[in-house]
């Protein structure tokens, strides 16, 4: 998984750099390809605003969350990006394959 994080009237410190590296392991899991995942973290007066664009084999997904601070801004776009993944490999499944009840019945 590669992390591109961008700033908009922010610097993007190191501290903030492993926060999201941190917080985005967990999207990894959900797939064995490996992804891109862009970030834009952003400041506009008192708003604090997180983005973050997924692109996993010809799907794109977006998120972006607002948070009383930066950190809890990458909090909850972590939360949506993973609930969101966690949908689409769940729809990849094919829930067909799985012994059928005629199938195991014939077997005993």
């Amino acid at each position: 998984m590669r992390i591109d994080i961008h700033g908009q009237h922010i610097d993007v410190t190191p501290a903030l750099r492993d926060y999201v590296a941190m917080r985005f392991e967990r999207l990894g899991r959900h797939f064995e390809r490996p992804f891109d995942v862009r970030t834009v973290l952003s400041v506009e007066k008192t708003r604090q605003w997180a983005e973050a664009t997924v692109s996993l084999s010809g799907r794109v997904f977006h998120a972006d969350a607002e948070g009383s601070d930066m950190y809890a801004a990458i909090d909850a776009l972590a939360d949506k990006l993973d609930r969101s993944l966690l949908k689409e490999k769940e729809r990849r499944v094919d829930h067909h394959r799985g012994e059928r009840f005629a199938r195991v019945a014939a077997l005993a």
